[in-house]
């Protein structure tokens, strides 16, 4: 894009981190940031235009700076590509008249996953059972309809946070007990942002699961890749991802074509879109979407092995500076993400990332903890201690190399805690070694497992 182009373009930006704010000096283009007070970085004050730090999560205090902002500056787009800042860009783009004005009701269905398991239900898509949860008695007359076991979630935090499995009848007290614990607070790992605004009842989904990654542009939507996921039933962490995604063609075009109806049928127009799925024994089915790009370094596996930047289509496409691609991209390498786990205890020692991270093959290596810390038991995403993420030249050769990157060359030693319960009911990394039962979630026909520890 020109010079010319760019010129005079400004965004009000919503939150953010580091990286989208890159894309748009990249792009010479004039940035209005607001952001929260817990997020703001020292690259931030220097690279925006002008930076207001406010509480951008809370509608009547941010919409009066953003007003003020937009009056000053005249912004050509109000852009978000993080959770929080979702449904507070749509809703100002709204009222700016600078989209459709039907972009916050989207990004409210996106976001609110009983809204959208309603919204897919009246427009005929696969959806599991539903309901709200409205008490006890309601989780079990949920149960004898659906049958068990069923995932209890909150309706709009992220990261696996708050997320429940009832296992039967008899479980359901812990589940209650659990759901009143949470209710109506925030959450309480990682990132502080999110409050938990009651929760969801589904029946569970069965099958491998995978994440797809796309780009919409004015209704079209370019499906860049499709991600695969390391799970585990015993928890509800995401142990990695890996690109391209190891499974059949007819299966990658199943997923794909559930994506896109979805996409369509939930009234994605624009931007990019993080969709996890299930292949299930009914069929492909969604288990929740999100209007932003996929988290957990999975752009940066995309742009390892697809050579696609999609911060920067997410940046650039909302002021007009960029085209569409003409088709979805094929793969160029493959790259790979896993987590770095450890049984819980405290942490005697970490020894190695340097060495790993100056691999020619490693794009980013860390561990969170230092000697004296906690590692907790594995429940969700902010449990993990750490992460590899490396390129190969296909996915067997980058899963397996990201596994013994982590599990070997990233030295953690932890002084282990007694045995614990996970919210899920059944017993923690704490009771038993994390490589005992953590496989690939879709091992192909002649090859083993591939196991992480």
């Amino acid at each position: 894009m020109s010079d010319t182009a760019t010129q005079g373009k400004t965004v009000l930006l919503i939150g953010g981190v580091d990286a989208h704010l890159e894309r748009y000096a990249a792009l010479g283009v004039k940035v209005v940031l607001i952001q929260h007070p817990d997020k703001v970085t020292a690259y931030q004050t220097r690279a925006a235009d002008v930076l207001l730090v406010v509480d951008y999560t809370d509608w009547d205090t941010v919409r009066p700076f953003a007003e003020a902002a937009h009056a000053v500056y005249r912004v050509d787009a109000v852009v978000s590509l993080t959770e929080p800042g979702l449904n507070p860009a749509s809703r100002l783009g709204d009222l700016f008249g600078l989209t459709d004005g039907r972009r916050y009701e989207v990004s409210r269905r996106m976001r609110d996953k009983w809204l959208m398991r309603r919204h897919l239900h009246e427009r005929g898509l696969p959806a599991p059972h539903a309901g709200l949860v409205a008490d006890r008695a309601s989780l079990a007359e949920f149960g004898e309809r659906a049958g068990y076991p069923f995932i209890v979630k909150p309706l709009s935090t992220t990261a696996g946070f708050g997320l429940i499995r009832a296992e039967d009848p008899a479980d359901l007290d812990r589940v209650w007990a659990r759901v009143r614990e949470l209710d109506g607070g925030r959450t309480d790992r990682g990132s502080t942002m999110f409050t938990v605004d009651g929760f969801l009842m589904e029946s569970y989904i069965d099958g491998p699961e995978f994440s797809v990654e796309a780009l919409s542009f004015a209704g079209r939507h370019v499906v860049v890749a499709v991600t695969e996921k390391l799970t585990s039933e015993e928890h509800f962490a995401e142990l990695g991802h890996a690109v391209p995604a190891r499974v059949s063609e007819a299966d990658r075009a199943r997923l794909v074509g559930a994506v896109e109806e979805f996409l369509t049928a939930m009234e994605v127009t624009d931007g990019p879109s993080h969709t996890e799925i299930r292949l299930s024994s009914r069929g492909p089915m969604v288990i929740e979407s999100h209007n932003r790009l996929g988290g957990d370094h999975i752009v940066e596996l995309v742009q390892a092995a697809y050579g696609v930047d999609m911060i920067a289509y997410g940046a650039a496409w909302p002021l007009g500076l960029t085209e569409p691609p003409a088709a979805a991209p094929a793969p160029l390498a493959a790259a790979a993400m896993r987590a770095v786990l450890r049984e819980p205890g405290t942490v005697t020692a970490v020894e190695g990332v340097e060495a790993v991270r100056a691999r020619p093959d490693v794009l980013l290596a860390q561990v969170s903890v230092r000697p004296g810390d906690t590692v907790r038991p594995l429940r969700d995403n902010w449990d993990r201690i750490g992460n590899v993420v490396v390129t190969a030249a296909d996915t067997d050769a980058a899963v397996e190399l990201a596994e013994r990157l982590g599990r070997e060359d990233i030295r953690v030693e932890v002084e282990p805690a007694a045995a614990a319960v996970v919210d899920g009911g059944v017993p923690g990394p704490g009771s038993a070694p994390v490589a005992a039962s953590v496989s690939s979630a879709v091992p192909s026909a002649g090859r083993a497992p591939v196991r992480v520890g």
